[in-house]
């Protein structure tokens, strides 16, 4: 349920109205927007009689919300949220580029690849210390030393740094880290989004390779119900029956989430198409749909690089992908 307060809403009667809430267990949330002030339920609404509250002087109106997620929810918070990392916010109309190698290999490699990304104008720097493999006889990440080696690059460039989060008991690993990353296989594991929830960091939480949008969006209620609310969303393609990529790219969800969500939407269309060569396409087109950002792989040498080199471009590759993104930025759709 949502309550859409007058302009010039009495102070002292909205503290009465919130005690009296809070006295049927019901949380509140506030949405405080240029043109007007929305007040959120949280909880067992059933209880709450909509026709008392709309019959108040400072109500304007009153609606029952039928999503199941509700902090998510633009409904109850329409303005867009800005997310905040480490300096660089995501969703305030800058587009955020995320760029940097699949697994963090060596120091040589990771500061190699976080100076030439910066060149090119990554915001923000990728590299994963923890990788989760099909197959468990794969490069599995230098794991507690590739987050020193990461944080060796961000010492270098000043990028701030992305990494994936596998398990709860890795957490401690992750006080200076930037961006926690949960990825596709993790989503849906539960009590690792209610454990991130009651951190104080940016969460970057990514599409499961078969979920719907519904259940996407209650997997970042999960972290924000915990009182964590600083979460981007990350489309990285689903499973379908199509075999010519490695998934397909929904560029849909983007003005689908936008319409649902306040949250910001990044694209990886790395992950997505699988292939480098498509990898540049995708973006421009994500960034002409309006995402808040991307995330792309690159590595220094693709052939030889322990995971994922065949959907990595080279550093003067994503140079080229930075320029076009850019020329397509004027004309993006807006929201």
């Amino acid at each position: 349920m949502i309550v859409i307060l007058k302009k010039d809403h009495d102070a002292e009667q909205l503290a009465n109205l919130k005690d009296w809430l809070k006295g049927m267990n019901i949380g509140v949330h506030m949405s405080e927007g240029s043109s007007q002030t929305v007040m959120g339920l949280i909880g067992d609404t059933t209880v709450v009689d909509a026709d008392l509250i709309r019959a108040l002087s400072i109500v304007e109106d009153v609606k029952r919300v039928q999503e199941p997620y509700k902090k998510v929810n633009r409904k109850f918070h329409p303005v867009n949220s800005i997310i905040d990392v480490d300096g660089e916010e995501v969703g305030g109309g800058k587009m955020q580029i995320i760029a940097g190698p699949c697994s963090i290999e060596s120091e040589e490699q990771i500061c190699g690849i976080a100076q030439s990304v910066k060149a090119a104008g990554a915001t923000m720097l990728r590299g994963g210390a923890f990788k989760p493999r099909t197959s468990p006889y794969a490069f599995q990440g230098l794991r507690k030393e590739g987050i020193e080696l990461l944080l060796q690059a961000k010492k270098l460039t000043g990028l701030p740094i992305v990494t994936e989060v596998m398990d709860i008991s890795q957490l401690e690993m992750f006080g200076d880290v930037d961006f926690v990353q949960v990825g596709a296989r993790n989503m849906q594991n539960f009590e690792l989004l209610k454990e991130l929830g009651r951190i104080k960091k940016p969460i970057l939480l990514k599409r499961g390779l078969s979920s719907t949008i519904e259940e996407w969006l209650m997997s970042a209620e999960y972290i924000m119900s915990e009182g964590n609310e600083e979460v981007v969303l990350c489309e990285r393609g689903i499973r379908t029956f199509e075999t010519a990529t490695r998934n397909t790219l929904d560029l849909a969800a983007i003005p689908v989430l936008k319409e649902m969500t306040h949250l910001p939407i990044i694209v990886d269309p790395s992950h997505a198409t699988g292939y480098s060569r498509l990898v540049a396409p995708m973006a421009v087109a994500a960034a002409a749909a309006g995402a808040d950002g991307l995330m792309i792989e690159v590595h220094n040498d693709p052939q030889r690089a322990f995971s994922d080199g065949i959907q990595s471009q080279t550093p003067e590759q994503f140079a080229q992908t930075v320029e076009k993104i850019e020329a397509v930025l004027p004309h993006a759709y807006k929201y």
